[in-house]
């Protein structure tokens, strides 16, 4: 096996070649590429030019698909989603706030991939953040207010029909976005939880998702979740992912928050996105 993985030599990510996603993987291949995964949180993988096909076959060598509500599949497909923008679309970038996927699950996915389809010139940079390096640097003080307490998370201000993407949003995008009252309905996670598999503690979602804090009142956890925002999104827990044709991107939920970014006004841009059941939780 000649897999080479390459760090980004930001805060989290690396590039991994010699591997040919286009074929079934070996089972040294999988525990080398999860090995990996676990280590560095985003996986880029450059130069495989994946059918859908190919992109699910790999996604369930890390478990089974995740569910992907509110938004419809792609046509022919029960479990890709396809993450697009027309040339000519107006309206905000779509996942541009900092979040980790479906926070609001009982059991939130643990991992995300994305397969480049129609790549801009430019712009388009998806951007990470560690949530272990923003734990592990932390200050203390804060630390000491989060460590115990559970957020509330809910869908209610993206999907909700009154929500950003709701019912007026949904009907100006490319994407089959699908609002419904379901995102009204509320989960609580551990703010500060041992990642299911290595058990290395990091910061567990954001504000966005998170819309409260269980046991205190919205007054108190509103500058709380402000201010661990502002620490668990700095710069220097960052990775900025730049996109080329014909690339695939594995990240881990439990581990990094993730953000959109535009940059690419008047050139579509398509990718393909599956989610990665958390078994081990």
């Amino acid at each position: 096996m000649s897999l080479e993985v390459t760090p980004s030599g930001q805060a989290c990510g690396a590039t991994v070649q010699g591997v040919d996603l286009t074929r079934p993987l070996t089972a040294e291949e999988v525990g080398a590429i999860r090995a990996a995964w676990l280590q560095y949180h985003v996986l880029v993988f450059p130069d495989q030019p994946m059918s859908d096909d190919d992109l699910e076959r790999f996604s369930l060598n890390f478990g089974p698909f995740g569910d992907d509500p509110f938004i419809a599949p792609i046509d022919g497909r029960e479990h890709i989603i396809a993450v697009k923008r027309d040339a000519d679309e107006k309206g905000p970038i779509f996942a541009e706030a900092w979040h980790t996927d479906w926070s609001f699950q009982d059991v939130p996915p643990a991992g995300t991939c994305l397969c480049a389809v129609t790549i801009p010139p430019e712009g388009g940079d998806t951007l990470f953040v560690n949530q272990h390096l923003a734990l592990e640097k932390m200050p203390a003080e804060l630390r000491r207010k989060l460590e115990g307490k559970r957020a509330i998370h809910s869908a209610a201000g993206a999907y909700a029909p009154d929500g950003f993407y709701g019912t007026e949003d949904s009907a100006t995008r490319s994407m089959d976005i699908r609002p419904s009252d379901e995102a009204n309905a509320t989960m609580t996670h551990l703010i500060v939880r041992p990642h299911p598999e290595t058990g290395q503690l990091g910061l567990y979602g954001c504000v966005g998702y998170i819309v409260g804090i269980e046991g205190i009142t919205q007054e108190e956890a509103n500058p709380l979740l402000a201010e661990m925002y502002a620490w668990q999104t700095r710069e220097e827990f960052q990775f900025r992912h730049k996109w080329q044709p014909n690339m695939l991107v594995m990240w881990d939920n439990r581990s990094v928050l993730h953000s959109a970014s535009g940059g690419y006004e008047g050139h579509a841009r398509e990718l393909h996105r599956t989610t990665i059941a958390d078994k081990a939780a």
